[in-house]
């Protein structure tokens, strides 16, 4: 990834892990690949869950954990959140018609992004969520194209706010 377009962000709780997402949102211009990568329990589908209620989802929003992908339609554009964790094979990816989610003018968030190696796919920004204190995690941005290096410049406004989130996740 490219080391001038990166920036660590710090979320003490669910509530500020939401509202990076929401942050996400509203600086995001499909067509826009995310790689979301952690452990188990890291907070990436909290993430994707704060980003696709923002743009205007109602309803529940899951992992896909066992669907592969969850597709959203958002008065702006289409979102494809696929979790590849049970993926055994990338060749399954091929036979589920990924490439044809990737054609489209959509904004594409992938967990467990490492189960796709061997079939090329270039993230515009990659977010690494690890646990930190007691219900907090870390996350690291990092941004692979152009694309991904303009959305992390629209975030910078939101994301100085996300650090004076408050533990409820109101502004201080």
């Amino acid at each position: 990834m490219n080391e001038a377009g990166t920036r660590a962000i710090d979320c003490p709780d669910e509530a500020a892990t939401l509202r990076l997402g929401e942050c996400l949102a509203r600086a995001i211009e499909p067509p826009f690949i995310i790689f979301l990568q952690g452990d188990l329990g890291a907070g990436k589908t909290t993430l994707a869950r704060g980003l696709i209620r923002t743009l205007g989802v109602q309803g529940a929003i899951k992992s896909p954990t066992f669907t592969l992908v969850e597709p959203y339609q958002t008065a702006r554009f289409a979102v494809y959140h696929f979790d590849l964790y049970r993926v055994a094979d990338p060749q399954e990816l091929e036979l589920a018609g990924l490439r044809d989610y990737l054609a489209e003018n959509a904004l594409i968030l992938i967990e467990w992004p490492e189960r796709a190696a061997g079939l090329n796919l270039v993230p515009d920004m990659q977010l690494s969520l690890a646990p930190s204190a007691v219900d907090g995690r870390s996350v690291e941005i990092a941004t692979s194209t152009p694309a991904g290096a303009a959305v992390l410049a629209r975030l910078a406004p939101c994301l100085t706010q996300h650090q004076a989130l408050d533990r409820s996740g109101k502004l201080t």
